[in-house]
């Protein structure tokens, strides 16, 4: 099964979360995993605090996931929440339960960002 027909193809419900929310869930959640799923570019121009890099784009993106510890809480973002979307719900499709997508992206983050 490709990776796009692995996110269009079922039903699967992602959490979205707006600034304030992801922001406290990422403060007070203490198995919490901050994942930026843009580009090394985009990356590096800019990013939360405590990121850990997975660029949704690249081929081996889904063996990359598939290595992170399922038990641990995924707070998971991208530039608009577009990417991350999918990345959570592929994500919840291959088993990691605790997920939640930034829903306006980093444009939409109103704390920190290390550049």
């Amino acid at each position: 099964m490709s990776i796009i027909s692995s996110i269009f193809g079922q039903r699967t419900i992602v959490e979205n979360l707006d600034y304030a929310a992801f922001a406290e869930g990422i403060k007070s959640d203490p198995l919490a995993v901050l994942l930026d799923t843009r580009t090394k570019a985009e990356f590096n121009d800019g990013h939360i605090p405590n990121s850990v890099l997975i660029d949704f784009m690249s081929p081996k993106f889904k063996d990359d996931i598939s290595k992170l510890d399922t038990s641990k809480s995924y707070y998971v973002y991208c530039r608009s929440g577009n990417r991350s979307y999918h990345a959570c719900k592929l994500m919840k499709q291959i088993g990691f339960e605790k997920v939640f997508n930034l829903a306006d992206g980093i444009i939409g983050w109103e704390g920190k960002i290390v550049r």
